[in-house]
């Protein structure tokens, strides 16, 4: 038997639980009635698998124990905040008082005693609360370590920066199981890569997001790595991939679609947009049968959320003009009964399957 991550222990003893509500309402019903015996084994198994979960992973025992945990991870986040928004105004507040190699200590410092604290909490902190604070705050300091550097040494601004940065958020996002963390990583990527395929147009790097279509690239980058890397013990890893995927595609489409100016094809203005707002559609509709037919939610709800927006876009484009105001948000409101339900039926259908 494999050893369960600590999701999977969690999802288990929810299931446990729901188990166990089921098993005495049918009891109650008459449906179902387990020997005396029977149900002391049943018992007596679960509640050492609860312990032994608890013990391994300090997962959330019952409800009382998921609300306090819903609580720690929001003052977690918002610890980490608190704590790097101390540190970047220490340093902004003291840093001339401090001759040139001190400040150079004291950064490299700060990144390395952040980041030493982040791996010695990580084998002490059952919970994992304290060292996902700890790894976002070293995260903060890497990132002010760098650009503070930079301004120490008179080094031209790049995009090369973004390359440790990410580096370092990954590291720590996999090594932490931190999702937020992820996500930063992401965007370094993102930046980075729509950066230098707009150099490799001819843009400075700090003008990439002026041609969307930069981001083209990195949205299929997005989609291959959950496809090619499993992240079974990463709860919510490859839905986060999958998001980021179709954000840096479906939104230069929604942008290119009403700013045709940004593209780098050379057509005309109303062709561009038509293909750009055709293509919107078309990919936001494969999006949610795809996400659909894989059971990605997150995949189907991006899908669902660009499809409304560019349906809307496009009402406001016809007849916001030519309707008075209160036929417009009737078609409007009757267009989106109707999107409920054709999604009604589209669940329907999922659920006979």
């Amino acid at each position: 038997m494999n050893t369960p991550t600590r999701n999977e222990a969690q999802r288990r003893a929810d299931e446990i639980h729901v188990f166990r509500a089921e098993l005495t309402r049918l009891d109650g019903e008459g449906v179902l009635h387990l020997a005396p015996e029977q149900q002391a084994a049943v018992t007596a198994h679960h509640d050492a698998l609860l312990a032994s979960f608890a013990a391994d992973f300090d997962i959330d025992r019952d409800l009382k124990a998921r609300q306090l945990s819903l609580g720690m991870r929001v003052a977690s986040f918002l610890g980490a905040l608190a704590l790097a928004a101390s540190v970047f105004f220490l340093f902004y507040q003291f840093w001339g008082n401090f001759a040139e190699t001190a400040q150079v200590a004291i950064l490299i410092g700060a990144a390395l005693s952040t980041l030493g604290l982040t791996v010695w909490l990580q084998g002490r902190d059952s919970s994992g609360y304290f060292t996902k604070l700890a790894a976002l705050v070293a995260f903060a300091c890497f990132v002010l370590n760098l650009t503070m550097l930079g301004q120490i040494f008179n080094i031209t601004p790049t995009d090369k920066a973004l390359i440790p940065w990410a580096a370092l958020a990954f590291l720590l996002a996999y090594a932490c199981d931190l999702r937020l963390l992820l996500a930063a990583g992401i965007c370094c990527v993102t930046a980075w890569v729509a950066a230098r395929v707009g150099e490799w147009g001819g843009l400075y790097w700090l003008h990439a997001g002026e041609r969307p279509e930069n981001f083209f690239p990195v949205a299929a980058l997005l989609f291959a790595v959950p496809a090619l890397i499993p992240h079974r013990r990463f709860a919510g890893f490859a839905a986060l991939y999958r998001i980021f995927g179709l954000l840096c595609l479906l939104l230069p489409m929604l942008i290119l679609g009403h700013w045709s100016y940004g593209s780098y094809l050379d057509l005309d203005v109303k062709v561009i947009e038509g293909m750009y707002q055709t293509a919107g559609f078309v990919t936001a509709a494969i999006a949610i049968w795809f996400g659909a037919r894989k059971q990605w939610n997150e995949t189907v709800n991006t899908g669902i959320s660009f499809f409304v927006i560019f349906l809307y876009t496009k009402f406001f484009d016809w007849w916001w003009q030519i309707m008075p105001k209160w036929m417009f948000f009737l078609v409007v409101g009757l267009s989106a009964i109707l999107i409920l339900v054709v999604l009604k039926r589209l669940r329907g259908k999922g659920a006979e399957a």
